[in-house]
């Protein structure tokens, strides 16, 4: 896979869920995090399972289907969305052997392992324990 900016970063569903969902004070900094990402602070991508995860998510919440697919449709127009291929799934299997990483977890972070991408930004500190990659939380660490 090709190479990618000093200032890409793989946005992890927990993010989404939070930016798009119910007042709580997760909700702030993540909305505050993607706009300052995608307004040209950075290069903001997206796994193709992490926009799942959150689409599936959001009919949960919504228990409506087409709100929920009419905010993730909005939420592509901001990210670079990456494939899920055959190289993706192996270094996910390969993170789920030799790391504490499970799931989809092991997706999003072998997607930007795949990519040459060395940040997620996550509220999840699982990540902190991948190596290669670097967790940015906008909850600890508010956009500037």
């Amino acid at each position: 896979m090709s190479g990618m900016r000093d200032d890409a970063v793989l946005i992890d569903s927990s993010i989404l869920i939070y930016a798009l969902g119910d007042p709580d004070p997760r909700r702030e900094p993540c909305r505050r995090y993607l706009q300052a990402v995608t307004a040209g602070k950075g290069r903001a991508y997206a796994s193709v399972e992490m926009l799942q995860e959150t689409l599936h998510h959001r009919i949960r919440r919504t228990g409506d289907p087409r709100v929920a697919a009419a905010e993730v449709r909005d939420v592509l127009s901001t990210l670079i969305v990456l494939d899920f291929d055959r190289e993706v799934l192996d270094r996910a299997i390969d993170l789920i052997e030799h790391t504490p990483v499970r799931g989809r977890d092991a997706v999003h972070a072998a997607t930007a392992i795949a990519y040459g991408i060395g940040a997620i930004a996550s509220t999840d500190a699982a990540f902190d324990r991948i190596p290669g990659l670097t967790r940015i939380d906008p909850i600890a660490r508010p956009a500037a």
